[in-house]
């Protein structure tokens, strides 16, 4: 059995062989399809499959995106199932698959963890979710779990840095920022020392390189100015305003979040989840599941149809 994650940016596989994760923008013609093939061992091998990638803005709209998505991949794997925000799994594209990776993950772990609140960080969302209330779980859209504080939409990487902060205290002075798309959260964590250059995954805002000082320059600009202009001391001034900003938010959430569902723990998952585990406390799942917590629904599908196949 194999589990996929297509995301709009990411496609995530988790096999016999370990954890798979490719940098796979929709929006810009991926070629999904190409990326699933060196997994299949023959038409016959099962998958089990979530998605989020049908918000991706090229398509019209979200059955649009499911459509193309189960398609590509039962290119690939034809005994393809998917599953949905109804708990179940299905055959062909129907609206309940839109953005279900979130409940396989709190599926797999409700069990496991009744008592907790799931935090998964991730290159663009955040998703808290009270896993002890699954029922009332089934069949949310991310524009509610928007609304209920379950899907917050900052990343490790991806997010512009204008998304969050307005401005920024350079040398002194109260600077606005540009809301050009100059620099994200992936430039902000490289100078800061959260990710490596080698994690760093996404296209950069200029497409040029993924280094420390790359980073400083279009961080730079987001004051539109050179690195010349400010130094690589106000350059971080952005990077941290920024890094304040996304970590009040995400830790001020999970916690009301728990508050508000009298939780008594709180598990993380996500490629930031080794970061926000010591910023926002909490058990880091890495230490259950080794590499397959940063590519958690893709892993939950796959146990999740093992269980069901098995009952």
């Amino acid at each position: 059995m194999i589990g996929i994650d297509v995301g709009g940016a990411n496609l995530k596989v988790v096999d016999e062989n370990g954890v798979h994760i490719h940098y796979c923008p929709l929006w810009s013609g991926a070629p999904l399809t190409d990326l699933l093939r060196p997994y299949a061992s023959g038409r016959d091998t099962p998958a089990a499959v979530v998605m989020s990638g049908e918000l991706a803005d090229c398509f019209g709209n979200k059955l649009q995106g499911i459509e193309f998505i189960v398609d590509a991949v039962r290119q690939v794997f034809p005994a393809a199932r998917f599953y949905g925000t109804d708990a179940a799994f299905h055959n062909g594209p129907v609206p309940a698959l839109a953005a279900a990776n979130w409940l396989a993950s709190a599926d797999f772990l409700r069990e496991k963890y009744p008592a907790a609140v799931l935090l998964d960080v991730g290159s663009t969302t955040v998703d808290i979710i009270p896993l002890f209330r699954f029922p009332a779980l089934l069949g949310l859209s991310d524009l509610a779990r928007l609304q209920k504080g379950y899907l917050v939409y900052t990343g490790m990487l991806r997010t512009p840095v204008a998304t969050l902060i307005s401005s920024v205290n350079i040398g002194g002075t109260t600077t606005p920022v540009s809301t050009e798309y100059f620099a994200t959260s992936a430039d902000v964590h490289l100078v800061l020392g959260h990710i490596a250059a080698d994690e760093y995954s996404c296209d950069a805002p200029d497409r040029g390189e993924k280094t420390p000082a790359a980073s400083l320059r279009r961080l730079a600009r987001v004051v539109c100015a050179d690195l010349g202009e400010i130094g690589n001391a106000g350059a971080m001034q952005i990077a941290e305003a920024f890094w304040d900003r996304q970590r009040a938010l995400v830790c001020n959430t999970v916690r009301r979040v728990a508050d508000e569902r009298s939780a008594t723990s709180v598990v993380v998952a996500g490629i930031g989840a080794a970061l926000f585990t010591r910023e926002c406390g909490g058990i880091n799942l890495a230490q259950d599941l080794g590499p397959a917590a940063a590519a958690l629904p893709a892993h939950a599908v796959r146990e999740v149809a093992l269980r069901t196949r098995g009952n």
